[in-house]
């Protein structure tokens, strides 16, 4: 968790509503590759709380996966927004919306990210 990043997946995950579980683990540790978090993770229509990963299961239901950045928008939370949906498929949810927060937009970046449909850049400027 971050200092400067967590109260803003937070401000968001308060906007929709649902299970938040922070720092999800969507690739684990192994020999031949690093793990992979996700700062945030809402499964919708569930209960409005944060839970733990290994307490809930995402199959069958709609979920958002969060990145945050507190900073300008950058190709970096971009990929990230991006790859977390591909790496959340194997968990077999209905539906994945990803969305990456930033503090400040970027006029040259965010229309690259039309072409996604279900990633949504949300700007919290502090």
């Amino acid at each position: 968790m971050s200092k400067h990043e967590t109260p803003l997946t937070r401000r968001y995950w308060k906007s929709v509503g649902g299970t938040l579980i922070e720092e999800f683990p969507a690739v684990k540790r192994s020999k031949t590759h690093g793990p992979r978090l996700i700062d945030g993770m809402i499964v919708l229509g569930e209960e409005t709380k944060i839970a733990k990963a290994a307490d809930v299961d995402v199959s069958g239901k709609d979920i958002i996966v969060i990145q945050t950045k507190a900073k300008r928008l950058g190709m970096y939370l971009m990929g990230q927004a991006v790859f977390s949906m591909e790496l959340m498929k194997k968990f077999n949810p209905r539906s994945i919306k990803s969305v990456a927060i930033c503090t400040k937009g970027d006029d040259v970046l965010e229309p690259l990210l039309q072409s996604y449909p279900n990633v949504e850049v949300v700007i919290y400027r502090t």
